[in-house]
């Protein structure tokens, strides 16, 4: 009841607060909104989502989504009001910071290794050799990365139409398993050495200092790399920031673990190499659950739905109705469907001009990677597509055909958006 009594109080129905809103509808004036359009301000002020202290949890959440659905909404009128072929500025100088993120990861982690590898071969400490094959994958997961962002540069519209941007999402998936494999492998290796006991000799001081050194050097750098990759937002950079803390936790432990090992108990060596491996299992395990998820066409979250939906119905005054918004994750972004109804005697080129330049607006938008729009002139006929259903069985030999719901508008309740 408290929500909905600051909503109330928030719409233009309520006298009391009309200057706030005719202050806030002030501020619209130079974007000469049309009154077919639905204009999110006419009827809420910015801060009616606001955060209080005595807001319950619940009430705090359902402020949060609500603020980022506005949020879209403004970011929907800023396209609506924005001009030009809508590319990217400065992309050059963001593709050469990728390319030199990545090739600086590379390089980095070759010369770790070279020294991780001399560190293993004097310490002979299980969990320093863990952090050397977790450097050796690296390097290898980092060429699956590199690859993967090399392949999506080479387009070929007649082999690949849409493009290739589900190769890296493809390639994370190799990187994660790559790096779950060697936790498994690690995992095993520190249970055989716990089961046979101590085996290992002392360091003489010399070989101490080198492997402090070493590790030392090795945090150092990753630390620096890790601060440098989280400031871009390509994924597969992401995916290497992410691989980089994790050679921090790892190098850290692994040096903790042999030197109390070294100084009190044998054992605290291989139990830091099983941790660290149970940690590579779950962090690399969740990626991989992740990406996959992206691949097999998950539905998008309801705030992004309803932003379509938004940018859909103020497009055009001709769009008398929205009979189906859908978007699915195919990769890294969306791909949208969106069904408007035009009026029926209307002439084909008109019809086009506005299908078209929604499909283009839809395509502006950063979440998606491909719109299509369906026109049509009314939203009472049958399905356009159906859905093959077939059963598991081990023959395979028979299926059925199920059309999809009429008219639902996922996020919205179902039926069709219409203008009143």
């Amino acid at each position: 009841m408290e929500a909905n009594s600051d909503l109330e109080a928030a719409l233009l129905g309520d006298k009391a607060r009309e200057p706030e809103l005719q202050n806030l509808r002030s501020q619209h004036k130079g974007e000469e909104q049309e009154p077919w359009k639905f204009s999110y301000y006419s009827y809420l002020r910015d801060d009616v989502f606001a955060e209080a202290e005595h807001h319950s949890r619940g009430r705090r959440e359902y402020n949060k989504k609500q603020r980022e659905t506005l949020e879209g909404f403004k970011e929907v009128d800023s396209l609506n009001n924005a001009t030009g072929d809508g590319q990217e500025a400065g992309g050059e100088p963001k593709k050469r910071g990728v390319e030199l993120a990545m090739n600086l990861s590379n390089i980095m982690n070759v010369v770790l290794l070279g020294l991780k590898i001399y560190a293993s071969v004097q310490s002979r400490s299980l969990a320093i050799i863990a952090s050397t094959l977790d450097s050796l994958l690296d390097l290898v997961a980092g060429m699956v990365l590199w690859f993967a962002h090399f392949t999506m540069q080479k387009k070929n519209l007649y082999k690949y139409p849409i493009g290739k941007l589900r190769v890296q999402p493809v390639g994370i998936v190799v990187f994660a398993a790559t790096m779950t494999t060697l936790g498994v492998q690690v995992l095993i290796t520190g249970v055989e050495q716990l089961m046979e006991g101590d085996s290992g000799s002392p360091w003489t001081s010399a070989e101490r200092n080198w492997l402090m050194g070493i590790m030392g050097i090795a945090i150092v750098v990753k630390l620096g790399l890790y601060i440098y990759c989280r400031t871009f937002e390509d994924e597969i950079v992401l995916a290497y920031s992410m691989d980089h803390f994790f050679d921090i936790v790892t190098n850290g432990v692994g040096l903790v673990a042999a030197l109390v090992a070294q100084a009190f108990y044998w054992w605290i060596d291989p139990v830091g190499a099983i941790f660290l491996a149970l940690y590579t299992i779950i962090n690399w395990g969740k990626t991989v659950l992740e990406n996959a998820i992206s691949l097999v066409g998950q539905s998008a979250p309801p705030h992004l739905l309803q932003k379509l939906t938004y940018m859909a119905f103020n497009h055009h005054q001709a769009v008398q109705k929205i009979d189906t918004v859908r978007a699915y994750a195919f990769g890294t972004f969306y791909f949208v469907e969106v069904d408007i109804q035009l009026p029926e005697e209307m002439s084909l080129y008109e019809a086009h001009e506005i299908g078209e330049s929604l499909q283009n607006k839809l395509e502006s938008l950063p979440e998606v990677e491909r719109a299509f729009v369906h026109l049509d002139y009314e939203t009472t006929h049958a399905p356009e597509h159906l859905i093959v259903s077939i059963p598991m069985s081990s023959s395979f030999r028979s299926f059925s055909v199920l059309p999809t719901p009429l008219g639902r508008l996922r996020g919205f309740g179902g039926g069709s958006v219409s203008r009143l």
